[in-house]
């Protein structure tokens, strides 16, 4: 140590130590350095290489997904023909088809014989409905009849003598075509006020006063329509509990004999069509086409659905989830079953009314044609139809994303 300073000094072997050590630090660390360089730049390259292959894959790719695009029509038509070989109909389901069109075929000649309704003629569907007697025998007040007269006498719009001409036009179904208190709907109103004020309307809102000569209702002179509407609104707003009493025993006499009418010989004229043209509604009545031959319809329709459902539901219990189909892709098959066959049915029904109204005239079809059965055809038509093209449509679209995203790339994973 030097006195002066307080320094150690050191000595010749204690330098020559240092130095080594040092040099020997330094090699130490030279060499971490350069593993360290070596290291780095190997994951350089290797991450070099991976991102080569990785945009060799991208472009590999957009050069497939190129192709697909150039190509998109010719494919689309061979996914639309995977499509149609997938939900063909097998040898199950066109056994299923005849056995459905067969079903609705009996319904049509053997159930629906026997769930129409009978026509009965005027006085015994009255006797049916539960109507008591009625006499004609008004006091002809105008406007204003008594709730007794308006009880115990008919309805003034199955008046038809003096008409002259008035009821004209309604071909076979008479005045009932011509008469709008006949109509199932402008007949709630129209009927309803012809009753509470003695008068009759007919399809050109035209009115008459309707009274008794030699016990029979007969036109008297004419009335105004207008006025028809305000006594009766007048009745039921103004007059007390007294008027409300004739507009309601009125309104429950037409809906009464609305319902002794519809299935009678004529029975009534669908809604509306009257108003429009008299003569048409008759024309369709001859064809089955009024009140009576609506409900028999609906009859039909809801056995033909009936039919549908039992088919359906037991066609769907042969789905084999192991055939690879998809449960709506099986579907297609069920709807196109029961489509076809009440397309079957159908046409075979028009074919033998066609027959039918060649030897007999509409009357002689009138017996056999199935409108109820062609409504359940135009529901298949229209809604399987539609189901059919969306489960095309997602098999298209799903078909199509499979094939332009292909497999996912490693790179994109984690």
């Amino acid at each position: 140590m030097c006195p002066l300073t307080g320094v150690y000094w050191l000595t010749d072997q204690e330098q020559k130590k240092r130095g080594m050590y040092m040099s020997r630090e330094l090699d130490r660390m030279r060499k971490q350095s350069s593993q360290k360089i070596g290291a780095a730049i190997g994951s350089v390259d290797q991450e070099t290489r991976q991102l080569s292959r990785n945009l060799s894959l991208v472009a590999a790719e957009e050069q497939r997904v190129s192709e697909i695009s150039r190509s998109a029509a010719v494919i689309i038509e061979d996914i639309d023909r995977d499509f149609k070989r997938a939900t063909k109909l097998t040898d199950v389901d066109v056994a299923f088809l005849f056995l459905a069109a067969a079903l609705q075929i009996v319904r049509q000649y053997v159930l629906k014989p026997l769930m129409d309704t009978e026509r009965l003629s005027d006085k015994e569907a009255a006797k049916q409905s539960g109507k008591s007697p009625e006499h004609s025998d008004r006091k002809h007040r105008l406007y204003n009849p008594s709730i007794e007269e308006i009880i115990s006498n008919p309805v003034p719009f199955d008046a038809n003598r003096g008409a002259g001409g008035a009821l004209s036009g309604g071909g076979k179904m008479g005045h009932r075509a011509t008469a709008i208190g006949h109509d199932p709907i402008l007949g709630l109103v129209f009927g309803t006020a012809n009753i509470a004020t003695s008068t009759l309307t007919n399809w050109k809102f035209q009115s008459w006063h309707i009274s008794t000569q030699g016990k029979h209702d007969t036109f008297t002179q004419n009335a105004k329509t207008a006025l028809v509407l305000h006594y009766t609104s007048d009745k039921l707003f103004h007059q007390g509990t007294n008027g409300k009493a004739i507009v309601g025993t009125s309104a429950l006499k037409e809906i009464a004999h609305l319902r002794s009418d519809i299935f009678s010989k004529n029975s009534l004229p669908l809604p509306f069509i009257s108003v429009i043209d008299p003569k048409l509604a008759s024309e369709l009545a001859s064809w089955g086409l009024d009140m009576a031959g609506v409900i028999d319809a609906g009859k039909q329709f809801a056995m033909a659905m009936a039919i549908d459902t039992l088919i359906g539901f037991i066609h769907g219990l042969f789905y084999d989830e192991s055939s690879g189909l998809t449960r709506s892709m099986y579907e297609v098959r069920t709807r196109r079953v029961l489509l076809y066959s009440n397309v079957i049915a159908s046409a075979s029904n028009v074919v033998v009314s066609a027959v039918a109204s060649h030897l007999g005239g509409p009357e002689g079809a009138k017996q056999i044609i199935d409108w109820g059965g062609y409504l359940n055809t135009l529901r298949h038509i229209v809604f399987d139809t539609k189901f059919i093209n969306e489960v095309k449509r997602d098999f298209l679209k799903n078909e199509l994303y499979t094939m332009v995203t292909g497999s996912q790339y490693d790179f994109m994973e984690g």
